[in-house]
């Protein structure tokens, strides 16, 4: 039987110590951007504007679930073509490695703050406007701080927590079909009216997969950051977030640093306006970020030590 605990966490070592190598993404990119690729083209030809709703939902339900299958099934022939060797694991690790985005986040999330800790706004604007929609321009220090941190809570859940889970439950089959699943929903799972119905069910999937990694993130950040007080916030406001998974990292996050989290913000020249995580707390600052990444760190060793413990268990 395949042990997918030890293979989810070399894959996560991997990812944490190398990331994706720039030289390898300008050659082949990188599997989300070719599973962008489809998804595009299938969002060109299938998405029609003047077609009805049910129509348009059930042709990317259908859609969607044939890229899922078709992603896991790719993946399960991938795995079960490599020999049963210590190389043929090592190969499986690196493939699986480029499905997790640990060291890619934090990359992200420091390019605002090292801009941001020194003063230079122009350029703390330009780094979060690659991690968030929201209108740069309008964002002073506190709103390049929440955003900063918001994104950095959610995906870590996203890119990290969720597609380990998935590995470690069902191997590289279960990692690429969560990838799939994530990514359909980045690309078409918006509540917009080009969107909503095309991309209706994969944002339902998309909750659901991430119905209990969501929920561990914001544990593991509780106890990153050693604040018990971190609890009660994620437990009372998490809920209080307009997604039903979001708002428990980022509840959390917001315990954990003694800040306030969400709240109106603007999209596209609209406002939009959700509830404080933690209110009455103030803003983030600077330092807040820098904070945040630290607990970053730690919530991820402690991921991984629990990962090597699952490890552990079935190697015995």
């Amino acid at each position: 039987m395949m042990l997918y605990a030890p293979l989810l966490l070399g894959a996560w070592l991997i990812e944490a110590l190398f990331g994706w190598p720039k030289p390898l993404f300008s050659i082949i990119r990188h599997p989300v951007v070719w599973l962008g690729w489809i998804i595009s083209a299938a969002d060109k030809q299938l998405n029609r504007p003047r077609w009805p709703h049910w129509i348009k939902y059930a042709l990317g339900g259908l859609f969607s679930s044939l890229l899922i299958l078709g992603t896991a099934a790719f993946a399960w022939a991938v795995s079960d073509t490599l020999p049963n060797t210590w190389w043929g694991w090592l190969v499986e690790c690196l493939i699986a490695s480029s499905l997790v985005a640990s060291r890619s986040l934090h990359t992200h999330v420091a390019a605002v703050a090292i801009p941001l800790a020194s003063g230079n706004m122009e350029a703390a604007r330009k780094a979060v406007s690659m991690i968030v929609g929201r209108d740069p321009k309008q964002l002073d220090e506190a709103g390049i701080s929440r955003a900063a941190l918001e994104s950095l809570s959610e995906n870590m859940s996203d890119g990290v927590i969720a597609p380990v889970f998935w590995g470690v439950l069902f191997g590289l089959p279960g990692i690429a079909a969560y990838k799939a699943i994530n990514t359909l929903d980045s690309m078409i799972g918006h509540r917009s009216e080009q969107h909503e119905a095309f991309g209706g069910f994969a944002a339902r999937l998309d909750d659901i997969a991430n119905l209990i990694p969501a929920r561990l993130t914001g544990l593991l950040i509780t106890l990153a950051s050693g604040r018990p007080s971190s609890v009660e916030v994620m437990i009372r406001d998490a809920r209080k977030h307009r997604s039903p998974n979001a708002g428990w990292p980022e509840a959390a996050m917001a315990g954990a640093l003694d800040v306030r989290l969400s709240g109106p913000r603007r999209y596209q020249g609209q406002t939009s306006d959700d509830a404080w995580l933690n209110p009455g707390q103030p803003d983030p600052t600077a330092e807040d970020v820098a904070k945040g990444l630290n607990i970053y760190r730690k919530a991820c060793l402690l991921g991984m030590v629990f990962v090597a413990l699952i490890a552990g268990v079935e190697l015995i």
